[in-house]
């Protein structure tokens, strides 16, 4: 079957009204992009996160009379957004998105392996995770460095806790280097539900506790404490934070963008000895100790 493809560029301002809009108009799917390529990361609690600068895709059958749907669009937003059309040929979709999506490995002996490809090897610390519901795959930069750093500790025996654990990959990658635990948290339900379904695919659905940020136990406290994050969110709940990683512990911080760094390092330089930001692809990493 043949498609038709609308791209619209889109703000903060009216992406979210201009996708319920699109649906409304028969498309049978609709995707928001960051036409800058960021990173799409769980809001804060009530908040609706999206790009200053959005790209929508909708995608229609192609017998569709786009006149009608463009005139609709007009008659809602009047003219003043930029689109583009195209025709799209008939594909394996599914088979398209999956051939994206390739092992990777992170330092020395850590490897992001999706379901469908074969391990490269077979005798290294390998991850089996496949794109899903939430946030991270190890593609994105942020996702890397700390996988990267994750990979240089000593985990051995120790408890890990994952702030803000998205797909559950930090934390399933920190129990196959050696974590004999690890607490993960996040805002977003989808996150818990996919690190659960992450966690028990690699064996280890054992040694993981996920908590939602008001269920999670008040004695709460890791050996080590990953973040990738935001920079609002790494700041706002910095007091928090540091309250879950010991006396000595290491803490890896993302999600941050080369000028937000000082600040971060600054706000947690109050609990942690910090070395210099990691930067990989215009993203930054902070870790340090604490004291």
């Amino acid at each position: 079957m043949p498609w038709i493809q609308l791209k619209i560029n889109a703000n903060d301002k009216n992406a979210e009204a201009l996708g319920d809009t699109l649906s409304d108009s028969g498309a049978l799917s609709v995707t928001f992009l960051d036409a800058k390529d960021n990173p799409v990361f769980e809001p804060m609690p009530g908040e609706t996160l999206l790009w200053g600068d959005t790209d929508i895709v909708a995608l229609y059958e192609g017998e569709t009379d786009m006149v009608s749907v463009m005139a609709f669009l007009n008659a809602e937003f009047g003219k003043d957004f930029r689109f583009k059309l195209e025709p799209l040929e008939d594909k394996d979709w599914v088979r398209e998105w999956m051939d994206q999506f390739h092992p990777m490995q992170f330092g020395k002996r850590l490897w992001i392996c999706p379901s469908w490809r074969d391990v490269p090897d077979p005798t290294a610390v390998n991850v089996m995770l496949d794109p899903g519901l939430a946030f991270g795959t190890g593609t994105h930069p942020t996702t890397a460095l700390c996988l990267q750093w994750l990979d240089a500790q000593d985990l051995t025996g120790k408890t890990v806790v994952d702030f803000g654990c998205g797909s559950g990959i930090l934390a399933i990658a920190a129990l196959k280097l050696g974590a004999k635990r690890v607490v993960g948290i996040d805002i977003d339900p989808q996150a818990i539900t996919a690190s659960k379904e992450n966690a028990r695919r690699n064996g280890v659905e054992d040694q993981i506790e996920l908590y939602l940020p008001q269920d999670q136990p008040d004695d709460v406290l890791g050996d080590v404490l990953v973040a990738n994050i935001l920079a609002g969110p790494l700041e706002e709940l910095a007091p928090l934070m540091q309250g879950l990683v010991k006396q000595g512990g290491p803490l890896a911080l993302s999600g941050l963008l080369p000028s937000q760094s000082d600040r971060l390092l600054e706000v947690y330089s109050q609990w942690f000895e910090m070395a210099p930001a990691t930067e990989q692809d215009e993203w930054i990493r902070l870790n340090g100790l604490k004291r």
